[in-house]
């Protein structure tokens, strides 16, 4: 039997699972067992538990036949549950790292019935900072019970801050109610019979406040199961508990508290949620209670009496006086914005007038890699559509530095023109791999769709601002601009209405990063259609145009950029590298795009070809018999030739922890790997960049990233998107 039994429930949490996970598993605790119930999610959350029990003997999974929601779900596993102790946990949380040998640690010197460890509201705005919770638990004593400490009943009455006693929580059989708010009717009863119980003031929990997906965040009739789960409380109360007055006032306040939040409770909802209060206040209200003092008091009087007009213009005065003081503004800001920016103002307006008229209907505007020309994704569907839906008609953005590189009968606007302004407001269809700029309105029915343009080894959107590299990126910028840049960014994210991911890891992976409402269209990159189809004289045409002689073997080195270098410095020599390899082989270096100037060339070298001007990467792949990389997107693209990659990651544990990573590429590469330049050579010498292991990784990784690319990508976006769209 294990010391502990962590029980994770999991439903549409695919996005955070693997945190979570990662947080209870990597902390090398061994006397630990974890139950993750699958509560019939229809995401990847199934798969993800699986994917974990089957390398770690400590996970044990439960697949639930239908969804019966967190409460009972947290029921079916502790009934799965061997632990002395049980810690619930949801999944979209996390551990904080070295919490489990505290929490053990306290086990072990109270022997508590309960244990209840503090948190970290962590909000979805990375920018914002985590708050520690119940900062008075220095004052708790060492074992108590709560007649003893009443402020326990203070702390966040949830079940993941609590470590219990399996025996009480079998003994008790206590309710699970369905909906939400089930924490109460958990929370109260098990403390109030509790004869040991201990706290920990020490962070253990990430609380994560979702921007998206969370019951406290969605409005709804939903928010009326408070109701019942504190009826079940007062329902199980001894009639002459003294600890009575102090639930009852805990009551009216978690009532008003949820009343007074927009996010939950709806206007048409409002006037019925505080009639139940007012209901409840009378039928449970203690003798000779006495409301608190203050504002929260005069609230309560409000509620007992049912005055919920008077309830509603207090709120309303509340309201009208904090916009008060911030009136007058926002004009200031935009008289001095339109001195500074006089013209882009003028076509804001032309923007602004163009938004009235009515929408091309058969307009689709595309763009990529913020307006550098006709690449990646986009391209892929722009050329799909022109086949499969003839009656929608593409219209591209480009820089007016990149407008000559365009393709011949590719119609096309200057990013800045009128034309420009024009054709953003009127389309219809936006297609994107990148995000439009911010001033772009999602207006009523437009399609917005955002491709990608890789699957993410490094940490994108939100996810970014928990790495030193983000802040690297800020220094310099205003404080302002920095401190609304993930709220910004997800503005920019909420115009989305579909989001295309090459496979089940990015899917996953973004629903993180970008916390937005959007469909997922998980059906492989439109990019990689060239590759899947890709036939023996496309191969051959790719090198020529390229300009590799024949007969020799070409190996592609294409490193990503670094946020923490200030200019392109690969790791590689690759004229030293091309010399060691010899004569009959040519290497390909392509710089990465944000180092490369429209119609740039390097300097040319023997056996060495700079080709980091060259427009069409697919072309490159198709030529190159090998891929180097460092921790570049292109591995995901090129494994779809299955031919040989090399990871090349001198500066991993750099990059990993400036950076920061999706996974351990070290430890599920795509090919072979060298963490030095010795090692790199070697690799070629001795034909291990092409050897059974290095074809066995491949194999995994193609199987995990590369199973959707199968040519017909663009195809499925295309019928999606405007076809049945």
């Amino acid at each position: 039997m294990a010391l502990l039994s962590v029980v994770v429930p999991a439903y549409r949490v695919q996005g955070y699972l693997r945190e979570c996970l990662d947080s209870i598993l990597d902390q090398s605790f061994t006397d630990l067992e974890v139950i993750a119930v699958d509560d019939c999610s229809p995401d990847g959350s199934g798969q993800i538990m699986d994917e974990y029990a089957a390398r770690d003997s400590r996970v044990r999974v439960v697949h639930l036949e239908r969804n019966v929601n967190l409460g009972p779900a947290r029921q079916a596993g502790l009934r799965h549950a061997t632990g002395e102790y049980v810690w619930f946990l949801d999944s979209d949380d996390w551990l904080a790292p070295g919490s489990l040998r505290a929490v053990v640690r306290r086990l072990r010197a109270t022997r508590p019935d309960v244990l209840i460890v503090n948190h970290a509201r962590v909000p979805w705005d990375p920018r914002a900072r985590a708050t520690v919770a119940n900062d008075f638990l220095a004052a708790a004593p060492s074992v108590f019970t709560l007649r003893d400490w009443p402020r326990a009943l203070d702390i966040l009455h949830v079940a993941w801050n609590k470590v219990v006693r399996r025996e009480l929580l079998t003994a008790l059989d206590l309710p699970y109610p369905p909906g939400w708010y089930e924490d109460v009717a958990f929370t109260y009863p098990l403390l109030l019979a509790a004869e040991r119980i201990s706290v920990l003031d020490r962070v253990c929990v990430n609380y994560r406040q979702r921007r998206i997906g969370a019951a406290t965040r969605t409005q709804g009739e939903g928010h009326l199961a408070v109701f019942g789960s504190w009826q079940s409380v007062f329902d199980r109360l001894d009639p002459g508990e003294p600890l009575r007055p102090r639930l009852f006032q805990r009551m009216i306040w978690h009532f008003l508290m949820v009343l007074g939040n927009e996010s939950r409770i709806s206007r048409p909802l409002r006037r019925r949620f505080f009639a139940q209060a007012s209901e409840f206040y009378r039928r449970y209200q203690p003798p000779g209670f006495r409301p608190p003092g203050g504002v929260e008091g005069v609230k309560f009087r409000m509620v007992e009496r049912g005055s919920y007009g008077l309830f509603q213009a207090l709120r309303a005065a509340y309201r009208g006086l904090h916009a008060a003081r911030r009136a007058g503004r926002p004009v200031k800001r935009g008289l001095r914005r339109l001195a500074r920016r006089g013209r882009e103002l003028l076509l804001r307006a032309y923007y602004q007038i163009q938004l009235r008229l009515p929408r091309d209907e058969s307009l689709a505007v595309y763009a990529a890699y913020w307006y550098r020309g006709y690449f990646c994704n986009p391209a892929a569907i722009y050329e799909k559509a022109r086949e499969l839906a003839p009656s929608v008609r593409g219209v591209w953005v480009v820089n007016r530095a990149r407008a000559a590189g365009m393709p011949k009968g590719v119609p096309y606007v200057v990013a800045g023109t009128r034309a420009y302004y024009r054709a953003l407001a009127r389309a219809t269809w936006l297609v994107n791999n990148v995000n439009f700029p911010d001033f772009v309105v999602k207006r009523p029915g437009s399609v917005h769709v955002m491709t990608h343009h890789g699957t993410p080894l490094k940490v994108m959107g939100l996810d970014e601002y928990r790495y030193p590299a983000r802040a690297l990126q800020d220094a310099g910028r205003p404080a302002a601009m920095v401190r609304t840049s993930a709220a910004r960014l997800l503005r920019r994210c909420d115009r989305w209405d579909f989001s295309i991911t090459q496979n089940a890891f990015t899917t996953q992976v973004w629903e993180r990063a970008y916390p937005c409402r959007y469909e997922t269209l998980e059906v492989g990159y439109p990019r990689n259609d060239r590759l899947a189809n890709a036939t023996p004289d496309q191969v051959r045409e790719a090198r020529a145009k390229v300009g590799i002689p024949e007969g020799k073997m070409a190996i592609l080195y294409a490193p990503t950029h670094r946020e923490y270098h200030p200019e392109y410095r690969p790791a590689l020599d690759v004229e030293d590298f091309a010399d060691e390899l010899g004569p009959d082989t040519v290497v390909l270096s392509r710089a990465h795009y944000f180092y490369v100037r429209p119609g740039a060339t390097g300097p040319a070298m023997q056996n060495v070809l700079d080709v980091s001007g060259y427009p069409a990467v697919e072309e490159l792949y198709l030529a190159a018999d090998v891929l180097i990389t460092d921790y570049s997107s292109m591995m995901f693209d090129y494994a779809v030739l299955d031919r040989p990659i090399v990871i090349f990651a001198p500066d991993w544990a750099t990059y990993r922890t400036v950076r920061g990573v999706t996974f351990d590429l070290l430890a599920e590469p795509p090919g072979a790997v060298a963490t030095n330049y010795r090692d790199l050579l070697d690799l070629f010498a001795t034909g291990a960049y092409q050897d059974d292991a290095a074809t066995k990784a491949r194999a995994h990784f193609r199987g995990r990233f590369c199973s959707l690319d199968d040519g017909r990508a663009a195809e499925r976006v295309v019928s999606r998107v405007f076809v049945r769209g």
